[in-house]
């Protein structure tokens, strides 16, 4: 089934068919998803993190509305806060952390969508870290070193 944009607005505080997913703590939102993005709100609980991890296929992007976000990008340490833009091209290594001591919030998109939107279904509430570095391999997120897309 091919999705394609349709013209529509996601109000603020709504989600596409009404989900919000815990993932490990942090709450995704999603708001827009077609066969070329998907796009959702994330709010990071203090001291939340995401390891590093790769997507082979798909290019990533962090817009940080509230608060700030740590970085390990490409191999490199950075932060971002308020109005900034994160890019984190496919199959670069990335992980993000909230050590700003408050909740920050942040828009993700990805493009093209690929399997994200299923591996948030599937990891909702799966309260181990270890069973969603395993499940995640499945959805094309890789965790560890860097995976290229032929792989």
């Amino acid at each position: 089934m091919t999705l394609r944009e349709t013209p529509d607005i996601t109000p603020a505080h709504q989600s596409l068919d009404g989900v919000s997913w815990n993932i490990l703590g942090q709450v995704y939102t999603p708001k827009q998803v077609t066969d070329d993005s998907f796009a959702w709100h994330a709010m990071f609980p203090e001291e939340s993190f995401v390891p590093p991890h790769t997507h082979p296929e798909q290019d990533e992007y962090i817009f940080v509305i509230d608060g700030r976000i740590d970085l390990l990008l490409g191999g490199e340490r950075r932060s971002a806060g308020p109005g900034d833009l994160v890019r984190m091209p496919r199959g670069i290594e990335h992980a993000f952390f909230n050590n700003g001591g408050k909740p920050a919030t942040a828009l993700f998109w990805a493009a093209p969508a690929g399997h994200l939107q299923a591996l948030y279904r599937r990891i909702h509430n799966v309260s181990s870290p270890a069973e969603v570095v395993r499940i995640a391999r499945d959805y094309g997120v890789f965790f560890g070193p860097p995976v290229s897309a032929a792989a």
